[in-house]
This record gives structure tokens, C-alpha cells and sequence, in this order.
């Protein structure tokens, strides 16, 4: 039996951190994944094809509305040719994540699925049992598949499976109101589909800032039929056609749909991997448990990315597999924290999360200050017609920046500004002290940040005094 300082089980974006990681730092590395490819869900079904397929379908609302601007365009879509550019862009970024590239650094790569026959030993299809000192579980997620009667009669797709439709369905009812599920919706509604959307919360986006809520839902009903408070009961097929059946309250509804989304959540992949051999414990959603060092209850074995039942994102994992090489290697008790892990939701406008909400700061922090500023408001904004949305930075009472959120064009890029500042320890008023480049859409950040001298400076006693030296100076 091979023996290895290190076995990594999973081949997404949490496992390659660690098991190169590890590698470059002179560990004996084995890197097991039951794809035929590595990179992972957000590779091939998640992060990168999404974001191909939305820049497409942006597009062909530009050309669609490209008319205000003196242009004229027929915005007719080949669903084909868009998903042959979908899957160049993953062709593109898989030479990145290439086993041979894995190999090269010395990792010994395992292609089949894996069980734990002992808390140390791995099974690997096709292949001789494997040994490992340390083991990394990183076998990801996927699409949760509620049980509602009748899904197997209409069928349904999923972020999986979407990419590969080979006709723009004509009514498409996405089951669900986060994230993944907007983002998507609303690229299909811009390539001609006409989508519902069926939340069973009261809002969509329940993780974000209240203002964002309202903003973006607002927003997104310009251009979705969104239904919140709906609960599905089942599905159905009559006449070659499908539907939806749904309550809100004590009412009863049904919908027509060509195909049906699920995009309500996600499941941990850990059913095959036997942990009962290891005396790892899972909580009820079959995460694996892990305390602040990722270790999981057997020391030895620790866990990254979607299968610990942390935040579901590709930067998380990154940054777990990070922790993991120090921790694993070396015995260190490294810890990891999420209170200022930054987010986007990739809908038109975008959307930023970073730190705490409102509601959560006021409960943390009691007395919290907020600098808000509509996009309106900035030159940038106004000048490419993007106006729609604001910027809203959360500080405690000494100027220290505990949330800051914003819904507008590219927010997720600009407000990157705000996590470095935090990062580098800057409070709210340093970054009215930056200087910004004109025109730019980081000037909405400053013309928030700014709000805080203004409090300070243009406001009682100061400007009193102000005025008498400048009087009485020669």
C-alpha cells in the first residue's frame, strides 16, 4: 500500500489549494478525483459558465435596447453558439487546472471515486488502496433535489444540466430565490424566455442588507415574475405540457413551464464516502463537522470548501485550503473566520455583501453610523446611464467599518476597495482621504466616506470658529 504524507479527496477549488500547496512545500501528495477532470463544480457547472452565459445574455439585451444609443440591432439568439462559447471559456481555464500540470508538481493523481475503509486508508476505485498520514475532504456539493411529487414525471434542470439545453425554452420556472437561481433567471429572461421566479421566503436574497433586498427585487420584477411567499406542492404533466402547483397561504395556483429550474440549495457530497469508518461526525444536512482549524472530530482529517457546511463560494474554499496546508502540515491551529468575507451576486445591476448587515451591526454594535450615496449621485454612473443603485458602508461609533453592501454596475469589482481598506486596519474617514481618480465609480465610494468629514467638520462649533479665524487672520 502507497503511503503519502497528505491525501486530498476532491479535485474542486478547495482540494487543488491544498494539494499544491502542500506539494510546493515538499509534502508527498495524493489527489483523489471521480471526474475525469479536475476544477470542480464551479469550473464546469457553476462560477465560470454561469458568467460566460451572462455576459452572452447581457449582450443580447444591449443589442436588444442598443437603440437609445443610436444604434440598431436584431438581438437574435443561437442558443447553440452561446453554449459553444460557455464551454470554450471552461476549456479555456481547465488548461489551468490540467492533471498534468498537478503531476508536474510531484502530486500523484487518483481518477475514480473514494470511501474511507479506515480513518487513514482511502479506497479508490480502479486503484490499490492508499494511505494517508493527513486527509483533506473536499468533495464539494451539489443541487439539492427537494422531494415534490411528480419532478420525475415533468423533469427539471439545474445548474448541471442547463448548459447543455439546446433550445431557449419559452416559459421556464425557476423553483427558488438565491443566488445561483436570479443570476440564472434572469440571463434566461434576457436571451427571450419568460421566467418565474417561486420563492418560498418573503424576499429573495434573504442573506443581503435589507435596503439590497428591496432594491434588487424591485429591480429584477422589471424583468422576472417574481412570486415570493409560494410553496410548491408538486409538479405535473398534461397535454405534452408542464406545470407547477404552488400555494401562497390557503390559495392554490398553477403555472405553466416548458422546463423547470430547482435552485434551492445545495447538498453536501459525502453519501459514498463511508465516514462511519472514521468516526467523523456530520451534522443533520451530512456536512462534515469541523471546528475553527478545519479539523474535523478526528484530528487527523479535516475539511474545505462546500462539504463543511460553510459559506457555499469558490474564494471561501481557496482560503480554507490555505489554512489547511499550514494546519495539516505543520500541527497548527490556524483558524479561520467569515465575518469579513466578501460576495457577489452576478445579476445586472451586480451585488456586493462584505461584513455584517445593518440589522446584524445594530444588534452586534448597538449604535452604528451609515454613509449611504445613490449611484444618481456619481458622474460615473450618470454619464454610462447606469444609475440604478446606491452604496451603503456600516461603521460602530469610532469609524471602524463593519458592513458595507452596494447594488449597482460592477459593484463587485469597485467595492473591493472597501475589503482592502478594512484589511489594512483604515477606518471610514482614510477612505474620504484617498484620492480617486475622475471620472470613476469608485467615486461613489468616496462620496460615501465623505458624508463622515462633513458630520465632523461642517457642524456645530467647528465652522464658528472657522469663521472667526478666518476673519481675524492676516
Amino acid at each position: 500500500m502507497k503511503k503519502y504524507d497528505l491525501i486530498v479527496v476532491g479535485g474542486g477549488a478547495g482540494g487543488l489549494t491544498v494539494a499544491a500547496g502542500a506539494a510546493s512545500l515538499g509534502a508527498n501528495v495524493a489527489l483523489v478525483e471521480k471526474r475525469d477532470d479536475l476544477g470542480g463544480d464551479c469550473l464546469h457547472f457553476g462560477c465560470v459558465p454561469s458568467k460566460a452565459l451572462i455576459e452572452a445574455a447581457n449582450e443580447v439585451y444591449h443589442a436588444r435596447n442598443v437603440q437609445a444609443y443610436g444604434i440598431h440591432a436584431s438581438g437574435e439568439v443561437d442558443l447553440k453558439a452561446i453554449n459553444d462559447r460557455v464551454k470554450a471559456s471552461v476549456d479555456h481555464i481547465q488548461e489551468h487546472d490540467d492533471i498534468d500540470r498537478f503531476k508536474e508538481l510531484g502530486i500523484d493523481v487518483y481518477l475514480g471515486g473514494a470511501s474511507f475503509a479506515t480513518d487513514h486508508e482511502i479506497q479508490v476505485e480502479g486503484h490499490e488502496n492508499i494511505y494517508g498520514k493527513r486527509i483533506v475532504i473536499s468533495t464539494g456539493s451539489r443541487p439539492n433535489v427537494p422531494s415534490i411529487e411528480g419532478l420525475e414525471e415533468t423533469g427539471y434542470i439545474t445548474n448541471e444540466s442547463a448548459f447543455n439545453l439546446e433550445q431557449l425554452p419559452q416559459k421556464l420556472v425557476f423553483i427558488g430565490g438565491g443566488p445561483i437561481g436570479l443570476e440564472l433567471a434572469q440571463a434566461y429572461s434576457r436571451l427571450g424566455s419568460e421566467v418565474t421566479v417561486l420563492e418560498a421566503g418573503p424576499h429573495l436574497l434573504g442573506k443581503e442588507d435589507q435596503d439590497i433586498q428591496n432594491t434588487a427585487q424591485s429591480m429584477l420584477e422589471q424583468e422576472l415574475n417574481v412570486i415570493t411567499n409560494a410553496r410548491v406542492s408538486k409538479t405535473s404533466r398534461h397535454d405534452e405540457k408542464n406545470y407547477v402547483h404552488y400555494t401562497i397561504g390557503d390559495e392554490d395556483h398553477v403555472i405553466e413551464a416548458d422546463q423547470i429550474f430547482l435552485a434551492v440549495g445545495r447538498k453536501p457530497n459525502t453519501d459514498n464516502l463511508q465516514l462511519e469508518n472514521t468516526g467523523v461526525e456530520m451534522d443533520e444536512k451530512g456536512h462534515v463537522k469541523v471546528d475553527d482549524t478545519l479539523r474535523s472530530s478526528v484530528p487527523h482529517i479535516f475539511a474545505v470548501g462546500d462539504v463543511n457546511g460553510g459559506l457555499y463560494f469558490t474564494h471561501v474554499a481557496g482560503y480554507e485550503g490555505k489554512t489547511v496546508v499550514q494546519n495539516a502540515l505543520y500541527g497548527l491551529k490556524r483558524k479561520v473566520s467569515y465575518d469579513n468575507i466578501p460576495w457577489n451576486t452576478y445579476t445586472t445591476p451586480e451585488i456586493f455583501h462584505y461584513g455584517l448587515t445593518q440589522k446584524k451591526a445594530q444588534v452586534k454594535h448597538g449604535d452604528v453610523m451609515i454613509y449611504k450615496t445613490e449611484l444618481d449621485q456619481v458622474d460615473r454612473f450618470v454619464a454610462d446611464h447606469a444609475t440604478n443603485g446606491f452604496i451603503k458602508i456600516i461603521t460602530d461609533t469610532k469609524g471602524n467599518i463593519v458592513g458595507a453592501h452596494a447594488i449597482g454596475k460592477g459593484a463587485g469589482d469597485w467595492m473591493q476597495v472597501v475589503v482592502l481598506a478594512v484589511e489594512k486596519g483604515m477606518k471610514i474617514g482614510d477612505l474620504s482621504n484617498m484620492i480617486y481618480p475622475y471620472p470613476n465609480h469608485t467615486a461613489s465610494i468616496e462620496n460615501a466616506s465623505n458624508q463622515y468629514w462633513r458630520a465632523k467638520l461642517f457642524n456645530g462649533v467647528i465652522p464658528k470658529l472657522s469663521k472667526t479665524f478666518i476673519r481675524w487672520f492676516r
